[in-house]
């Protein structure tokens, strides 16, 4: 199989591309990354000499290049995203741009080169704030940020070109995903790295937000059976059952790195934020997916890879976006 995987310089995106080299050693695999600010070759530096390993530097809202790039392709995999909901209140544009006009350009990509499998990589945050119960793929859309809506509304565009071209694809939607690799601006990485600077973490609010945290292999291997397993139109929730509140979460890190509570600081709020989410994943499990990390496995296991790889971590935090 040859795969084209979009933003696989990023977080999930390069944990899944070492994910399917190690399981698949026959597949051949383009990466085509914008390497924005998120964006590190770094991340994949132990499998650049990959015979069936390609790095692309490209942008998914370029046309003729996607085009190109994908033909002979037999499934995308789009992780290419801006992500940060911060980020998405403070500057939406490129949020607007990427998420939903990028994704447009690749299921073009996708229609005109026959492509046999689009995977679109969603998110939770498409169904907004739920008070109890677990949501359903079936579900209304409710999103509450830019971020959730510029990604619902890629959702919605993959859903028209099933329904309307038979463009065969099928969506994820995780939970909070962590482990390694991921960019320090994400609240488990930034309170671990900060924690380890001696720095205060800050804690929206009151801290009882709460939130269902996936470990990224686990997203992956679940990526994995939908590709290879889902059926085309439908859309899938992959979640680990690992509800904690920030404050909650937040003293497990300090626990686990021997740090005190005297690091906590509890800042305002941002704007429409989501109280709870919470999936079923029902769907998928009845595909055979189980996570295979707890929560505290993953998160000793993602201390100590950001204890081990300092410089790592050191450069992007110094580094001005």
């Amino acid at each position: 199989m040859k795969i084209l995987i979009t933003g696989g310089c990023g977080f999930i995106g390069s944990n899944f591309v070492r994910h399917i080299i190690n399981k698949y050693p026959s597949y051949k695999i383009i990466n085509l990354d914008k390497l924005t600010y998120a964006g590190n070759r770094g991340n994949l530096k132990d499998i650049e000499s990959n015979k069936n390993y390609v790095f692309v530097k490209g942008d998914i809202c370029r046309k003729e290049q996607v085009l190109n790039i994908s033909k002979g392709c037999d499934a995308v995999v789009n992780f290419a995203a801006e992500t940060h909901v911060d980020r998405s209140i403070e500057n939406p544009d490129c949020f607007v741009k990427t998420n939903i006009y990028g994704t447009y350009v690749l299921l073009e990509a996708a229609r005109r080169n026959k492509i046999k499998r689009f995977v679109q990589i969603s998110t939770d945050e498409v169904y907004g704030s739920i008070k109890a119960g677990k949501f359903r793929e079936t579900d209304p859309f409710r999103p509450n940020s830019p971020y959730a809506a510029s990604k619902t509304s890629a959702d919605l565009l993959c859903r028209a070109y099933f329904v309307t071209y038979k463009t065969p694809i099928v969506i994820t939607r995780s939970s909070n995903n962590f482990g390694p690799y991921q960019y320090p601006e994400k609240v488990i990485p930034l309170f671990i790295t900060n924690a380890l600077e001696g720095k205060r973490l800050p804690v929206y609010a009151d801290g009882k937000n709460v939130r269902d945290w996936l470990y990224v292999e686990d997203n992956c291997s679940g990526i994995d059976l939908i590709l290879h397993k889902g059926a085309a139109g439908e859309a899938y929730n992959i979640g680990a059952d690992a509800e904690l509140t920030n404050i909650g979460l937040t003293k497990k890190i300090l626990r686990v790195m021997n740090k005190p509570f005297g690091l906590i600081k509890f800042v305002q709020d941002r704007p429409g934020h989501d109280k709870r989410y919470a999936l079923n994943c029902g769907k998928i499990k009845s595909l055979g997916w189980r996570p295979g990390k707890d929560f505290e496995g993953g998160l000793k296991e993602t201390v100590e890879w950001y204890m081990r790889n300092e410089k790592w971590w050191r450069r992007l935090k110094e580094r001005k976006v």
